[in-house]
């Protein structure tokens, strides 16, 4: 029997990997697609917004070249740590369920079972984007992750939302050719926006090189065309792709399922302790960007890196208490 089974193979989970050896747990992590797998969906060469000494785990220095690193450089960063560190990852493996209570876990998968005695769940949350609920948002021409702009060259480009995500992609598919319209549910770029990013996005549309509705929402997404409800009342534009940057959320269906309850608060946080993480069902713990609920913006690699070495130190000390 697994002493501590880690659900997510992400920069958290493999921190709670760490975390568990050094507390003389066995641990095995289990991970639905690759190792690091919601990096796999950001653009391509995207510089992230963290420093290097700020995304390290388990004490392993990140080397990097540039003063913030890439997604490249990232993703092998962590790859280098979990096989310097021996981590038990078992990959393109879906958990199921978890069976039983405290102390005598079963982990189901869609490969088999794993006997544990504490569960660990660190998901994130970048797998179940916010969805519009429009027609047509199920066509192949809409995504909601942005890769690169390449494909969108002489294009007509429809980037919903106002948030970082947004705000890159326009700039970037603009400054590849494409023919941007930019599409916020309110009256401004957000200020949450980075500093270095908003000024260029905000004088993109002042000069006409960007076009930009706001507070306008998407009524219908068609073939060649997109309906919009704007303060003038209802327009149709033409239409190649759509990039739908609205955010994304934790798998709520999933955590159901492993039985978490949520607080009744408006980010529907799961429920979990401040210090411990330990949710309420007794012996599974949440780390990472999930505790934050829809409030994803709260934790993140920067700090829920620390979660590990809460949660570890609690089950290690539980496990060296004496029965009853």
């Amino acid at each position: 029997m697994t002493d501590v089974i880690i659900i997510g193979a992400g920069p958290v989970g493999l921190a709670c990997g760490i975390e568990a050896k050094r507390n003389g747990l066995s641990a095995r992590i289990i991970e639905k697609g690759a190792l690091i797998n919601s990096f796999l969906g950001y653009p391509t060469n995207m510089e992230l917004f963290s420093t290097p000494d700020l995304l390290e785990i388990g004490d392993h220095p990140f080397p990097t070249h540039h003063y913030k690193p890439r997604r490249e450089e990232t993703i092998d960063y962590y790859r280098r740590v979990a096989e310097a560190e021996r981590l038990d990852v078992r990959l393109y493996e879906r958990v199921l369920r978890v069976s039983g209570a405290h102390g005598r876990f079963t982990v189901h998968t869609d490969r088999g079972a794993h006997a544990c005695r504490y569960v660990v769940v660190a998901t994130g949350f970048f797998d179940v984007p916010n969805r519009m609920n429009v027609p047509g948002e199920d066509l192949p021409k809409v995504s909601h992750y942005y890769k690169e702009p390449f494909a969108y060259t002489g294009q007509e480009l429809a980037v919903i939302g106002a948030k970082n995500s947004a705000a890159k992609a326009a700039l970037e598919t603009y400054r590849h050719g494409a023919k941007v319209t930019l599409i916020v549910r309110g009256p401004a770029v957000s200020d949450s926006v980075k500093y270095w990013i908003k000024p260029d996005l905000e004088n993109r549309i002042k000069e006409g090189a960007i076009r930009a509705f706001f507070r306008t929402t998407v009524a219908e997404i068609t073939e060649r065309a997109i309906r919009l409800r704007t303060p003038d009342g209802p327009l149709v534009i033409e239409n190649d792709w759509v990039l739908a940057m609205t955010g994304y959320r934790p798998d709520y269906r999933f955590l159901e399922t492993l039985g978490v309850a949520f607080r009744e608060d408006a980010a529907r946080t799961p429920e979990h302790d401040a210090e411990t993480f330990e949710t309420n069902r007794a012996g599974l713990y949440l780390a990472g960007t999930v505790c934050g609920g829809l409030n994803t913006s709260r934790w993140f690699i920067e700090n829920g890196r620390f979660h590990a070495a809460q949660i570890m130190r609690h089950i290690a000390e539980r496990a060296a208490a004496p029965a009853g």
